[in-house]
């Protein structure tokens, strides 16, 4: 149960905001940014997805550079209300196609006939995108995507969850195609956050992967759909290296720590031959999430030097390689090292931006970035534990870091498509209706199918002889046989009718009397 639900932009506007119980005052959206923007509770330098101010518990996430946050004075679980938060954006970006500040503006309306739908009085009624179709009727005003910024690395990394929505599709599940025309496309993605620490001298010490399969559906009729994943995919640890070539591709297994499916997902074959049978909902949603800390190749190896040059300077030297094809490139890249807090000025060489573009390293390169530093204050320790550690931000698309790959996507039990299916244009309308596109967020690929007929060349009729029409002999005729003479029935004489004597009426009886008592000579009077 919660109290309020906001929408914040990166300035701390209020773009959406609905109080649901009047139970929290009314400037808790500017509480909660000050909070936010000015947290230094416990050294740290973010607040947490949670925390309490004043009795109020605040929950927020942040997703493509907004704040979703919900408010309450009861005590709930803080996973429930942050996937609460996760769903409403992803409900929102499902009927805006676009979500950030300026698509939510234009689309006021229709944000809040959705939370009106999703939350009841405070307590949650439903997230899915297909049930909420039923009873939302306003249609959504389309944000052009070519005037939309390039998003971040924080926009893409920072999501709070590890399930990060996709952003390759940019059109509303309920808004059709120029003339009517019904969208038949459905997007699958992979997308994976990996983290790796170095050592100082180069060696991996940590390194994890979290990631998704991301579907976003617009097919009509609800098809059910056969994904395929590596036939070598492999569950739980086993203890096998990515670099173990004893797969039958020459690849190598994939080795999944754990993962989880979607509520839609059917695992009946998945044990057999890796496959989820499922009937893609309405929107986006995450089909598969995945997590992996077996050992990989990380798509950059990071070398750091710290080299004193006095007692108030210092050199920082970061040499970065990228250990990937030389036909990917990786952008928005950003590159942190924390620095003393002494530290008065820095000054050196980085990456070169041409046009306003963002940091790019093309596969196989090397980059080395030189900081000369200048300090206020002489160190008393050593100045390499002071400085660090460093972190890269990245996106690579056409990339894969755990080799997850879909290496088949099948429509089943289509009626629009099953119709076309028979032994003259089954391959011809395969090969028409599967697509692939090859795209990502951090590493993946897409799929995209569309629904279109191949033209049936119109075969000529052949011409059937006619044959004559058998003559058959006449059916013998039946003869009539004569309807037989029945003699007539005998004549029956009227006889007269009985006469019998009268009978005279016998005379009425009369009530006898009783006789009268003789009165006793004894019971008369003396004088």
């Amino acid at each position: 149960m919660i109290s309020q639900f906001f929408v914040l932009s990166q300035r701390g506007d209020n773009i959406v905001f609905r109080d649901y119980r009047g139970e929290v005052q009314k400037g808790s959206a500017e509480i909660f940014f000050r909070k936010v923007k000015f947290w230094k509770d416990d050294g740290e330098e973010e607040a947490p997805p949670v925390f309490n101010v004043d009795g109020v518990n605040y929950f927020h996430v942040k997703v493509v550079g907004l704040l979703f946050v919900a408010t309450t004075r009861v005590n709930v679980s803080p996973s429930l209300v942050l996937e609460l938060l996760q769903r409403i954006a992803r409900v929102i970006k499902d009927y805006l196609g676009v979500l950030n500040e300026d698509s939510l503006r234009k689309n006021f309306v229709l944000v809040y006939e959705l939370l009106d739908e999703v939350i009841d009085f405070g307590y949650v009624q439903t997230t899915s995108t297909e049930v909420l179709k039923s009873y939302v009727f306003n249609e959504p005003i389309v944000v052009d995507a070519a005037r939309l910024q390039p998003l971040s690395p924080a926009a893409i990394f920072m999501q709070g969850t590890k399930r990060m929505p996709g952003t390759a599709v940019t059109k509303s599940v309920v808004a059709n195609e120029p003339g009517g025309r019904k969208r038949e496309e459905i997007f699958v993605d992979i997308i994976e956050k990996i983290s790796v620490t170095f050592s100082s001298s180069g060696y991996i010490l940590t390194s994890e992967i979290d990631g998704t399969i991301q579907m976003k559906s617009y097919l009509t009729g609800n098809p059910e759909i056969r994904l395929a994943l590596n036939d070598d995919l492999l569950i739980g640890k086993g203890g096998r290296s990515i670099y173990d070539y004893r797969s039958s591709t020459g690849s190598g297994a994939v080795v999944l720590d754990d993962c989880n499916f979607h509520e839609s997902v059917r695992l009946d074959s998945f044990d057999v031959d890796r496959t989820l049978s499922l009937v893609p909902p309405d929107g986006e949603f995450p089909v598969m999430n995945y997590r992996m800390t077996q050992e990989f190749k990380p798509p950059f190896r990071i070398n750091t030097l710290v080299e004193e040059a006095g007692a108030l300077k210092a050199e920082v030297i970061i040499k970065i390689s990228a250990e990937f094809s030389a036909s990917i490139t990786a952008n928005t890249i950003v590159v942190e090292m924390p620095l003393p807090k002494y530290t008065t000025r820095d000054h050196g060489s980085f990456f070169v931006v041409a046009d306003g573009e963002s940091t790019q390293i093309v596969g196989g390169s090397e980059h080395t970035l030189r900081a000369k530093l200048t300090f206020s204050q002489e160190s008393h320790g050593n100045i390499t534990k002071e400085v660090g550690p460093v972190n890269m931000t990245f996106t690579i698309p056409m990339y894969n870091a755990s080799k997850l790959q879909t290496s088949s996507f099948k429509p089943l039990n289509d009626p629009e498509m099953a119709s076309h299916l028979n032994s003259s244009n089954l391959f011809a309308l395969l090969l028409a209706a599967l697509l692939f596109i090859s795209r990502n967020g951090v590493a993946g690929s897409r799929q995209l199918l569309e629904k279109t007929e191949p033209e049936i060349p119109e075969f000529p009729k052949p011409n059937i002889p006619e044959f004559p029409k058998p003559e058959f002999p006449p059916l013998p005729t039946i003869p009539t046989f004569p309807k037989p003479e029945l003699p007539p029935f005998p004549f029956i004489p009227n006889l007269p009718k009985p006469e019998f004597p009268f009978v005279p009426h016998a005379p009425a009886l009369q009530k006898p009397g009783v006789p009268k008592r003789p009165e006793s000579p004894h019971s008369a009077s003396s004088p």
